[in-house]
């Protein structure tokens, strides 16, 4: 170990690995069915499937995904649209997925430092699975931000809001600065727009 659990932090995809094999052995079930019980069909997501094969990868959006082996993501991969990602990260933060001393644990932020170049934020950290920082203008935002070797998928929650909301935004090619600076600025907009639709009622 590289420190004593909570004295520390580093970006860890193996932690990932480890969680599925006791997920999976907690239930009883592949990690794909575990989450279409426990998340999906909850939440309505019926839409939203688990991606393990070559055959899901020539159906996707983008044609370069055609042979992309989804597999090397050894802690798995899930298929949906991005209304899909904020309907589900959106839950998340309205405890509908975990209760709320398990969802505080989870939000325990580590700051990591300031501006990213080529990116929207001002102030970055994570939490536990989490990116977590500020986007400039945008405030506070909660999510993650991942690329691929065709696509960038993005999805974050703005809880500072006067009606906290959630945005996704998947973009082709590998720059993840473009799905970030996409929806920091729809949270700036929904910003600017909240004041003068408070003063209005």
């Amino acid at each position: 170990m590289l420190f004593a659990p909570g004295d520390g932090w580093s970006y860890s995809n193996i932690g990932y690995l480890l969680t599925r094999v006791l997920i999976e052995q907690k239930t009883g079930k592949s990690l794909g069915d575990a989450i279409t019980d426990m998340i999906c069909k909850p939440l309505g997501l019926e839409t939203v499937t688990f991606w393990d094969n070559l055959e899901q990868s020539a159906e996707l959006y983008w044609d370069a995904a055609t042979g992309y082996d989804p597999r090397w993501v050894y802690h798995g991969c899930l298929i949906g649209s991005a209304s899909n990602a904020s309907h589900l990260l959106h839950a998340l933060f309205s405890d509908d997925l975990l209760g709320s001393d398990t969802l505080a644990e989870m939000l325990k932020r580590r700051s990591l430092g300031g501006a990213i170049p080529g990116r929207p934020w001002s102030e970055c950290g994570y939490a536990l699975g989490l990116m977590s920082g500020e986007m400039s203008g945008a405030g506070r935002a909660v999510g993650h931000s991942g690329g691929g070797p065709f696509s960038v998928n993005d999805v974050y929650h703005y809880p500072e809001l006067a009606a906290p909301m959630t945005i996704a935004c998947f973009t082709a090619g590998t720059d993840e600065g473009v799905a970030e600076f996409t929806v920091g600025d729809l949270a700036n907009r929904r910003r600017a727009a909240q004041p003068a639709q408070i003063n209005s009622r």
